[in-house]
Parts: structure tokens; C-alpha cells; sequence
């Protein structure tokens, strides 16, 4: 810890609670493994894979090497699946790791082959139009040659309830039909949601265990996990008309207790929020005034006017709450949480 004025406390009762809560969703013969890229979502990957190993997961998503490493001496190599893919500059180095890739394109297959790599899986595109081989390459492939673990796909829109769903399971249904693989798996944590048909052999969730809600299925089971809190610098009291923050968007329409904390855009809470915030202590609600800046928030505290400089106050970060307040997605509110932020998993 660096003794630093913001902290991330995270529940791991909560998450755990989460990853259970999507793993009872599919059956028995469906595993439920979890996505950590990102440094897992920016929380901490190594603490997530700590306590998800300790529940029960068996099988972890980064996006490239480098985060794969970062985690390699908690778990079995097998374990860890890279979602991007190899380079040419890291396909050796892979191997050598003994982690298995999810290959592409056929680029990557033929980069992976050249290379002498054995296992690894294969993402199939049904739709997105992002990673994947896509139906129209699957002859450019020599399958009979690859060893295949797990047959992937990524449903674009899954949060919502739309016939790209259902096009897209029956493309990948249909693409993965002659290929031979030990398992298949489709469903992200929005896509868990969607019934028995997405789960196959496994499920990939991610943003739920963070706490995020990808479906309304999801509403009054997914907890919180991540709670931002930061410290008061400075308190003041502040007299009607007085002009609050960089250019004066807020103006006190009474005389008012108000705080300077130790939390801005730098650390990821937006200018976005800037008259809109929320922090709370014991209950007590303690808005953003004016606009959020660098390193700064100012916040009104006469429902707690006996807060002092030094003292910690939470900051309200519910995320599907905070999506709709900030225009920005649950995704970008947790992986924006900046490195200043203490991360305190208990």
C-alpha cells in the first residue's frame, strides 16, 4: 500500500457471491471460468484470480501475454487463455509458458503452426466482425492439423434482447459442427443470462462479477463489489452566491459546509460527474459541487457538518447507476479507476 489519500475497497464476499451467482445459472456440466484482463477489470487481476481459485474457478481470460505472466505463478499455465491471440513477436514465448492462445484468424493459426504450438483454441466470428475466423475462412484452414481445446465465439449484443442472439448461435452451432474440440463456449456474462442454449461447456463471465448488471436478470443478485473512497483535504464553509470550482458551475444558493477531497479525472472519476456525484458517510448523502477536477472534488457537506480535514468519506459507485448518471458504460467505470486508488480486497 502506498498510504495514498484514495482507496478502492472491494468486497471479496461480493465477488465471490457474483461468480456463484453465474455459475448457477448453467448446469452442472457447465463450467463457469472467469474473464481478469485488463487487470481484471481494474481491480486486480492477481487478487481475482486468488479468491476465484479459492471458490472453485478453474479457467481464466486475459487479453495478451503480458497480463497472462502477470498471474502464471498462481495458477496452472493450462488455465490461463490469451482471448488476443499470438504475435510474432510472442508466439515463442507462449510456448514456451506452455499457455494456451486463442488463435483469430487464419494469420494466427499458421503463425502458431510455424512456430510448433500444440494446443489452443479457436475464436470463431458469428457476427461481430471483430476476432475470428469467419465462415467464408474457414477453408483457408487446415483443421485436421490443428489440436483444439475450446471453440469460442462473442456475442456482439447480448445485453439486449435482439435477434443477433439468435443469428449468432445458430452460426456458431453451424461453423463449429465439423470441427473436433474437447469443449465449446459462448456466453459472456450477459450472454449466461440468455438461457441454457449459449452455455455449451463453458461460460465466460466478466463484467458481473465485478458487479456490473449486463441483463435486468441480473438485478437484486449482483452485488457491488468495488467501493471508491477518498479523503478530505480541506473544509470550509462557504456563503450564498459563492462560485464553486473551475469556472463556476455551481453557485451556493445558501451558505454551505463543503470538503475538498483527494479524488479527480486523473484517478478516473470523471468531469462527467461534476454536479452530479455522490458521496455518503453513515447514510449521510454529500453531493459534487461544481466541476471535477484533476485531482480535486468538491463536495457539499451539511448533512455531515462535523466531517474534518483527514477524515475518509465513500464515494457512490454503483455501476449501472453510475452508467446511466455519466454516459459512460460499466466497463469504462471500473477499468478507469486509476492506479492512485489503493485497492484494498477484504
Amino acid at each position: 500500500m502506498t498510504n495514498s489519500p484514495s482507496r478502492l475497497s472491494i468486497s471479496i464476499e461480493n465477488f465471490i457471491s457474483n461468480w456463484r451467482f453465474v455459475d448457477g445459472l448453467s448446469s452442472k456440466a457447465t463450467k463457469t471460468a472467469a474473464a481478469v484482463k485488463a487487470n481484471g477489470y481494474g481491480l486486480g487481476a492477481r487478487e481475482a484470480v486468488k479468491n476465484l481459485s479459492k471458490a472453485g474457478c478453474e479457467k481464466f481470460y486475459v487479453a495478451h501475454f503480458s497480463e497472462a505472466m502477470g498471474i502464471i505463478d498462481l495458477v496452472p499455465s493450462r488455465q490461463i487463455a490469451i482471448l488476443n491471440g499470438v504475435f510474432d513477436n510472442d508466439v515463442k514465448d507462449i510456448i514456451a509458458a506452455n499457455i494456451i492462445p486463442v488463435l483469430n484468424s487464419p494469420q494466427q493459426i499458421k503463425l502458431w503452426q510455424q512456430a510448433g504450438g500444440g494446443t489452443c483454441h479457436v475464436m470463431l466470428d458469428t457476427g461481430i466482425n471483430r476476432l475470428g475466423v469467419t465462415i467464408d475462412q474457414m477453408g483457408e484452414v487446415d483443421w485436421d492439423a490443428l489440436n483444439i481445446h475450446n471453440i469460442i465465439s462473442h456475442l456482439a449484443s447480448a445485453d439486449e434482447d435482439v435477434a443477433q442472439n439468435k443469428d449468432q448461435l445458430k452460426q456458431f452451432i453451424k461453423m463449429k459442427q465439423p470441427l473436433k474440440s474437447q469443449i465449446c463456449s459462448f456466453a459472456n456474462s450477459a450472454g449466461a443470462a440468455l438461457g441454457a442454449d449459449y452455455h455449451f461447456d463453458e461460460t465466460r463471465p466478466g463484467l458481473a462479477l465485478y458487479g456490473g448488471v449486463a441483463r435486468k436478470e441480473y438485478d437484486g443478485h449482483i452485488k457491488s463489489v468495488a467501493m471508491p473512497q477518498a479523503r478530505i483535504i480541506q473544509t470550509r464553509q462557504a456563503k450564498t452566491g459563492d462560485k464553486i470550482g473551475y469556472n463556476a458551475q455551481f453557485i451556493c444558493p445558501k451558505d454551505m459546509h463543503i470538503a475538498t477531497i483527494a479524488v479527480g479525472y486523473a484517478d478516473g472519476y470523471l468531469r462527467s460527474l461534476s454536479n452530479k456525484g455522490m458521496c455518503e458517510i453513515d447514510g449521510r448523502k454529500l453531493p459534487v459541487i461544481g466541476r471535477v477536477s484533476m485531482d480535486l472534488v468538491i463536495i457539499n457537506i451539511d448533512e455531515a457538518p462535523d466531517l474534518l480535514a483527514n477524515d475518509w468519506v465513500n464515494i457512490y459507485y454503483n455501476l449501472p447507476q453510475m452508467a446511466q448518471l455519466s454516459g459512460l458504460s460499466q466497463y469504462e467505470l471500473l477499468t478507469l479507476l486509476g492506479n492512485r486508488f489503493d485497492r484494498h480486497w477484504q
